[in-house]
C-alpha cells in the first residue's frame, strides 16, 4: 500500500465500539488483549466459526437495552448476537 492510499484509506475500528447502524468489512480477528473470559486463541477460533472471517460484510442491527450489549450483528447473511467486549476482537473497515 503506498503513502496515498494509506492516507485515503477507511480508518480501522474495534466491532465493539461499532453502533446500531454501522457497516463494514472485516479486516481482521485479534483477541490479544481483550477482556473476555475465554482465552484469546478460543475466543478467536469461537468467531471464526461464526462467520467473521476477514473479507465479511459485517452490519450491527440491533444493541441491548442495558449497556447496549450484546449487539446483533449481520456477517455476510448470518444473523448472530456477540458481547461487546468479546466484538473488541474484531478489527473493521
Amino acid at each position: 500500500m503506498t503513502a496515498i492510499d494509506r492516507n485515503n484509506a477507511a480508518p480501522e475500528t474495534r466491532l465493539g465500539m461499532a453502533k446500531r447502524g454501522y457497516s463494514g468489512v472485516i479486516h481482521q480477528v485479534d483477541a490479544e488483549g481483550v477482556d473476555s473470559s475465554l482465552p484469546a486463541l478460543e475466543l478467536e477460533s469461537r468467531l471464526l466459526e461464526l462467520g467473521f472471517v476477514e473479507g465479511a460484510r459485517v452490519e450491527v442491527l440491533h444493541e441491548g437495552i442495558v449497556g447496549r450489549d450484546p449487539i446483533a450483528v449481520r456477517v455476510d447473511n448470518v444473523t448472530v448476537a456477540v458481547r461487546r467486549r468479546e466484538a473488541m476482537a474484531v478489527i473493521v473497515v
